[in-house]
């Protein structure tokens, strides 16, 4: 028996609640062994960000490039990258898809609401990221940018904006819609062959740092899981059981007491 391996490709969040940081403990919590490649330093905390130090396009290659050298990746999820070099050489190293099934969570705006990627990057990712994902993960904003077009306002609207995405390139797209409020929490997956709506009572909390990073990490660690043991990656299911992890995250948040701003979820709530 070998482990399942996830790899995350992001950036540091010295807080730990997003980012590197909260990918590797999703991966942890759901028994994926987590490996990781560091596309950018941030000066962060749960208040927000005063600060980002990009890495190289070429040693983010670099990194990606060793590592597959030597460790079989059995799923990716990608985060903040930034740059459109950086995720113009993201794309390229993941094309034939040495890490298998591609989790891609097209970050552009921390919860704070401070920009983390440039408008040139935006369109790279539209360009060379959403063709080798397996699964992108855009909330409301996100998606409205990807497509040009005014954020999504009712849960009606989701279906179609999904399928647009769609037709970019991505083999599935989860449209969250956790930005239009309203009792519940209502994502919308679509793929080729179905609309598939999930819904989760709202949490009231403020502890919803790396919510995003969280949810795209948990498909990744549970895709690899698949992965290793021989098994198709069915999404569906797997979005489930990701929601059910942050749900539990989510509600379990405030019991931390990190930071005065929008605090962490507990990425240990099943286990502290």
């Amino acid at each position: 028996m070998t482990a399942a391996v996830a790899l995350t490709v992001a950036g540091s969040d010295p807080s730990g609640g997003a980012g590197i940081q909260a990918d590797l403990k999703t991966f942890s919590a759901l028994g994926a062994y987590g490996t990781a490649v560091l596309t950018a330093l941030t000066a962060q905390n749960t208040r927000g960000v005063t600060g980002v130090h990009g890495v190289p396009a070429d040693f983010v290659g670099e990194q990606l490039r060793a590592l597959f050298a030597d460790v079989t990746v059995h799923a990716t999820k990608l985060g903040m990258l930034g740059t459109a070099e950086v995720v113009r050489e993201v794309a390229a190293a993941l094309a034939d898809r040495p890490g298998g099934p591609v989790v891609c969570d097209p970050v552009m705006v921390a919860t704070s609401g401070d920009r983390l990627i440039s408008a040139e990057a935006v369109d790279a990712v539209r360009s060379d990221l959403l063709p080798v994902s397996d699964l992108i993960t855009p909330n409301v904003p996100e998606a409205a940018a990807l497509l040009g077009i005014d954020p999504a306002t009712t849960v009606a609207e989701l279906p179609d904006q999904a399928r647009a995405l769609l037709a970019l390139g991505p083999a599935a797209v989860l449209l969250k819609g956790g930005h239009l409020g309203g009792a519940e929490s209502v994502d919308v997956l679509v793929t080729a062959d179905a609309v598939v709506e999930t819904r989760r009572p709202r949490v009231e909390t403020t502890s919803t740092h790396g919510t995003g990073c969280t949810l795209s990490s948990a498909l990744a660690a549970l895709a690899a899981r698949e992965r290793q043991a021989g098994r198709a990656v069915e999404w569906a299911p797997l979005v489930e059981r990701a929601r059910d992890y942050l749900q539990q995250a989510l509600t379990a948040g405030e019991t931390l007491g990190i930071g005065s701003g929008h605090g962490p979820v507990h990425h240990f709530a099943g286990w502290w």
